[in-house]
């Protein structure tokens, strides 16, 4: 029998409907990669073996009595951020030690309710603050990539980055994952994988441990666009418990895969074309250019004026709405304390050994900027160039652009440990300078692995669309995935 864990989420789906195998088997080819490599690998923080083979048994169950729904018997990995009723839910933090809620994330319900198997929680970076999953309490994910004749370990990317490893190295079929500023999208094109963030509100929030909450946002990663759009079909839908949730009904995001790009408009923004922007990612931007023209697209240039004030507004927007919603987190009720004089020093101290350094640091800069004196300075106008930014993407759209493309990230993945990043935090912040702009303009965006770089690495394109538009985005991805026509299986060395 071929390697079940190597099927995409597509072909597995196809595999059960035919009954060449069943859930628990495809299960269990799951749960024994994952034994194998997690050692290596450090994607998953909790594995729920027998959970998952109760799941696929009652999946298979459902199939011989005729009932199946859309994710029968697939086997998912779930995002530490993601609320599991009864399973380990912690943000990769030490300070939500052994919290295990009494409740279930709306988007793992839908999960669930579509038939799917929970293989077990990913590792990420803690609180989902980070951009290559060496902030997590559990320790650093390791890449399942490697560059040509090297064995140094690699990022995976942040904050999904046990997300996109677990689907890069086959120890998922699909996983969840969450972006508030690029977390879905950079690690997918670190690994080789594809990574959608819907437009704000068509997934709910609610279930999953804030962070930013007018910037978060779920979405899948996956092997293939079309493994993202049967997930994402899935995924999304209207809830009440959200307050932000859009009461929209939800496409069949796979059937737009095949639709193709011709007559569309695709824009390029001057502003992307960054100082300093390595060679290889330029002209991956220009080879994806040259594909979708080929495909029957227009290309037309593009201004987003205020893309330099994007990062900077991020990094006062986010951590200011970090502060607020991490302020819950103080030894009460659930999860880590440690015992001190009184109550204030008790909060102290449990926060102090709770919270790790880039947690830390996000807290104080957001209190900071929060505080009276500084309130108007920064985060009113950080508001204020975030209308600006999200009035350029509405300027250009309104001008009959249907999408925009640009790279995914400045680089391919660099070093665990990596000096540079370790001593300066704002060059760990600049992987974001591609992203961050759609989380500011609540807006969707993809990335498709679309080439590699001179070691070997995976490099990602971004396309960026229209409010509630992502099915224009999963067919000029998959014209993309398909002009690329590339294998981004990393060699198994683990």
């Amino acid at each position: 029998m071929t390697d079940l864990t190597k099927l995409t989420l597509a072909d597995a789906r196809k595999g059960l409907t035919g009954k060449s195998f069943s859930s628990i088997e495809l299960t269990e080819a799951y749960l024994a990669a994952i034994e194998g490599a997690n050692r290596k690998l450090n994607a998953y923080v909790a594995v729920t073996a027998d959970h998952a083979r109760q799941m696929a048994n009652a999946s298979d169950e459902r199939r011989m009595a005729g009932v199946a729904g859309p994710l029968e018997g697939i086997p998912l990995g779930i995002k530490d951020l993601f609320g599991t009723k009864g399973f380990h839910t912690q943000a990769a933090s030490h300070i939500l030690d052994g919290f295990r809620p009494e409740y279930e994330s709306t988007v793992t319900a839908n999960l669930w309710r579509d038939g799917a198997v929970m293989l077990g929680k990913l590792n990420m970076d803690e609180f989902a603050m980070g951009s290559s999953n060496e902030t997590s309490y559990y320790g650093p994910v390791v890449n399942p990539w490697r560059s040509e004749g090297s064995n140094a370990q690699l990022v995976p990317g942040g904050s999904s980055g046990g997300s996109a490893a677990a689907v890069s190295a086959w120890l998922c079929a699909g996983a969840t994952a969450t972006d508030t500023g690029g977390s879905i999208r950079q690690p997918a094109a670190f690994t080789g994988t594809v990574g959608i963030k819907p437009t704000y509100g068509r997934c709910s929030r609610w279930g999953i441990v804030a962070f930013a909450s007018s910037l978060d946002q779920a979405g899948p990663i996956a092997r293939t666009v079309e493994d993202a759009a049967i997930m994402l079909t899935s995924m999304a839908g209207f809830d009440a418990k959200d307050s932000t949730s859009a009461n929209l009904a939800v496409p069949d995001f796979a059937a737009a895969v095949e639709l193709g790009v011709r007559g569309l408009v695709i824009g390029i923004p001057r502003e992307y074309r960054m100082d300093g922007m390595p060679d290889e990612i330029e002209a991956l931007w220009t080879q994806g250019i040259a594909w979708l023209t080929a495909a029957g697209a227009t290309v037309r240039d593009i201004s987003l004026p205020h893309t330099k004030y994007a990062l900077p507004a991020y990094y006062i927007v986010a951590p200011a709405e970090a502060s607020s919603n991490l302020a819950r987190y103080d030894g009460v009720k659930y999860g880590l304390r440690v015992a001190g004089k009184d109550i204030t020093d008790m909060y102290e101290l449990t926060r102090a050994k709770g919270f790790g350094a880039e947690v830390r640091r996000r807290l104080m800069i957001g209190t900071y900027v929060l505080s009276a004196g500084y309130y108007d300075a920064y985060y009113v106008q950080a508001q204020k160039v975030r209308t600006l930014i999200k009035r350029d993407f509405e300027d250009a759209f309104n001008a009959g652009v249907d999408a925009i493309l640009t790279p995914a990230t400045p680089s391919a993945a660099f070093g665990v440990g990596d000096e540079d990043m370790k001593a300066d935090p704002v060059k760990m912040y600049l992987n974001d300078v591609f992203t961050v702009t759609v989380n500011m303009a609540g807006l969707p965006g993809i990335a498709v692995p679309a080439g590699k770089d001179h070691a070997g690495l995976p490099l990602g394109l971004q396309l960026i669309g229209k409010p509630f538009d992502e099915a224009t985005l999963f067919a000029a991805g998959r014209v993309i995935e398909r002009s690329a026509a590339m294998d981004f299986s990393p060699v198994k060395w683990w």
